[in-house]
């Protein structure tokens, strides 16, 4: 019991040296360097290519994030992954609470070890980076970040971004297919930013 009560009011935040302080249900965001980043880039009009959700882990932060497969990353190593070493963080107005900070961990253990979706189905048996990010904050806590489109939504005549669907659907391209890219989060009023480099 007493463990229990010590680990209820350990401070919810974070910083470790140097890097932001966080908190658990934080929202990350950077130009990735993955080869699919600049036909995500120019589709959705956005440097933000690739997002994650800060988690703490025996008191130090990762992110949790869709790549090969759905796992938690060091913040260091993900903010090194990125292009330049930028980033956004972003928080919700109302930041969650220890409470909610424990249903978002707890719903997250739902995710790991999911593969990683080329296709960008609104489907939980491969998931992409944002859609990881939506539907964490909607199952755990009842909040929608971001608005969702269809793919049609997107700037499709792009060149680099033509190919890459060209590569991942051939001639099928599923264009009513939901999706929730990493600038609809970025831009939701339910966030804001609290450190950037």
């Amino acid at each position: 019991m007493r463990l229990f009560l010590l680990l209820l009011f350990m401070p919810s935040a974070v910083q470790a040296s140097g890097l932001p302080p966080v908190q658990t249900g934080d929202l990350i965001f950077h130009t990735s360097r993955s080869a699919q980043s600049l036909a995500v880039q120019r589709a959705t009009g956005s440097p933000y290519s690739h997002m994650g959700v800060i988690l703490l882990q025996d008191r130090q932060p990762c992110v949790l994030e869709a790549v090969q497969t759905v796992r938690c990353t060091p913040l260091a190593n993900w903010i090194a992954r990125g292009e330049g070493g930028h980033f956004v963080l972003k928080r919700l107005k109302a930041a969650p609470d220890a409470a909610a900070q424990a249903k978002l961990t707890r719903v997250a253990k739902s995710f790991a070890g999911r593969p990683y979706d080329l296709t960008f189905e609104w489907s939980d048996a491969r998931i992409y980076c944002s859609e990881l990010v939506w539907k964490l904050y909607e199952r755990a806590l009842d909040i929608r970040i971001g608005k969702l489109q269809q793919l049609r939504d997107f700037k499709l005549d792009d060149a680099a971004v033509r190919a890459k669907m060209r590569e991942r659907y051939g001639e099928q391209v599923p264009l009513a297919e939901p999706v929730i890219s990493p600038v609809a989060m970025f831009e939701s009023e339910l966030l804001v930013a609290v450190a950037r480099r």
